[in-house]
């Protein structure tokens, strides 16, 4: 097996075992990118000498006793919202091309803290209003869309570029892309993650996670990126709650819920059929399987887009109004239709957001995790605009990849998106665990035993070089 094809707790261990150095694997690594990034366009920028500089480091400190821990010597990738010091921080628009950064993110600075090694910053959906990534495509398909925000980064740990990566999430950001493309994101729990120095979409629903192989893998980045933060407001500095960590994939004593409307509702048949059959495998690990009701359905759009959208534009006010020609037309439409929502529109979004969260608090009473599809189809064809249901409705592509993942936005719940299985074309099945507020060890450990007990869900996309 050649490094770059290591998950990052394979490397990790190889590396403290002195079994492999940081420069050997920063090295794989690179040559990847070499060999896949003109296909895939995952990357923003490489700085393949400045990592190699900083796995040089990495190896003479572990070799003189200072080993930091499992992300010590590991190459990474971050979305091009995250601000490192001295370098661009583009959110692949023209509104930011000649951006530097003055300072490290608060996620950036736990990592170098942590000794992992940045390889490059990679593409997102225009400042990250979008759920396609047009300038990446997909690892498994060069014909359909990446998914996004953070398109770059997953097709980056999917195509064996990255060990790891970093997303942003605001409805569906990081789980969106990691589930078109076969790999592991986290969206945290609301808070838990700094997001000091990433550049904002709608503060109220932006989240920063990993991006990874594998569920084990996401466990030791977020390990990493979690802290208290007073530079940004909404930090919640708490560690994760729920089961301790187990490796084990005795599931016994767990209360899987397994929704009875909303998450299986205009979803392709065989995304459907593979969850299922994922959620049948957990209760043969052990978990009770319990059907629940998911509440307040019918105002989840509604609720999302009157939060994300006049956030989004006064966030942006300023440059929208002195040169709005910089931004992509789709992106420049919805900035502009944010000035049109009115006041009370964005508090009675509020008013349910909060309605919401209580009436999912209510459901978490009877199970620890809901386990449901990431998305509602696969992969996309990159020219494709819309989604037609047998029913007759027509969704575009990016509210039908929204639609599942929203909720947990708006309530704030950590999720997790992992691989489940392929369709009939090849194309990767994400399946989603959702988790009570600071429950990211429940929904963890329950990924682990599913993917622990299935292990071809984390290999790598198939891209001939």
């Amino acid at each position: 097996m050649r490094p770059y094809e290591l998950t990052l707790a394979d490397a990790a261990k190889a590396i403290a075992s002195r079994e492999l150095s940081p420069v050997e694997l920063t090295d794989s690594v690179l040559g990847r990118i070499e060999a896949v990034e003109g296909r895939l366009g995952a990357y923003v920028a490489v700085f393949a000498d400045a990592a190699r500089h900083t796995a040089a480091r990495a190896e003479r400190d572990i070799a003189a006793g200072g080993y930091r821990g499992p992300l010590h010597g590991v190459p990474m990738g971050l979305k091009d919202l995250i601000d490192v010091a001295g370098l661009p921080t583009t959110a692949s628009s023209r509104v930011r091309e000649h951006h530097v950064a003055v300072r490290d993110s608060a996620v950036a600075a736990r990592l170098r803290d942590a000794g992992a090694v940045l390889l490059g910053k990679t593409h997102t959906h225009e400042f990250a209003y979008g759920l396609t990534t047009p300038q990446s495509r997909n690892a498994w398909a060069a014909d359909r869309v990446a998914g996004g925000s953070s398109g770059g980064s997953a097709v980056a740990v999917a195509a064996g570029a990255a060990t790891f990566a970093l997303g942003t999430d605001t409805g569906g950001s990081i789980r969106v892309p990691s589930a078109l493309n076969g790999v592991v994101g986290l969206k945290p729990t609301y808070g838990l993650v700094s997001r000091h120095g990433v550049t904002s979409l709608s503060w109220s629903l932006d989240h920063v996670g990993p991006i990874t192989r594998t569920v084990a893998d996401a466990e030791l980045v977020l390990a990493a990126l979690v802290g208290p933060d007073p530079s940004d407001r909404a930090a919640l500095g708490e560690p994760p709650t729920g089961h301790p960590r187990r490796t084990d994939a005795d599931l016994t004593g767990l209360r899987v819920g397994v929704p009875r409307n909303y998450y299986f509702e205009r979803v392709a048949p065989e995304v459907a059929e593979a969850v299922h059959s994922a959620i049948v495998h957990l209760g043969e690990l052990g978990a009770e399987l319990v059907a629940v009701d998911i509440p307040m359905t019918k105002y989840i759009q509604a609720t999302q887009w009157g939060l994300m959208v006049p956030e989004a534009t006064a966030y942006h006010e300023g440059t929208l109004r002195s040169s709005p020609e910089l931004y992509a037309p789709d992106v420049r439409v919805l900035l502009e239709a944010g000035e049109l929502v009115l006041a009370g529109d964005y508090l009675r979004a509020q008013r349910s957001r909060t309605l919401m969260r209580r009436a999912w608090a209510e459901l978490f009473t009877a199970v620890d995790v809901i386990a449901a599809p990431a998305v509602t189809s696969t992969a996309a064809r990159s020219d494709q605009q819309t989604v037609e249901w047998p029913d007759g409705t027509m969704e575009s592509v990016s509210d039908t990849y929204v639609r599942l993942s929203a909720p947990a936005n708006i309530t704030g719940l950590p999720s997790l998106s992992l691989p489940v299985g392929l369709d009939s074309a090849g194309l990767p099945i994400g399946m989603q665990l959702i988790g009570r507020p600071l429950g990211e060890a429940t929904i963890l450990r329950t990924g682990r035993a599913y993917e622990t007990t299935r292990e071809s869900v984390s290999r790598l996309a198939p891209i001939a070089v």
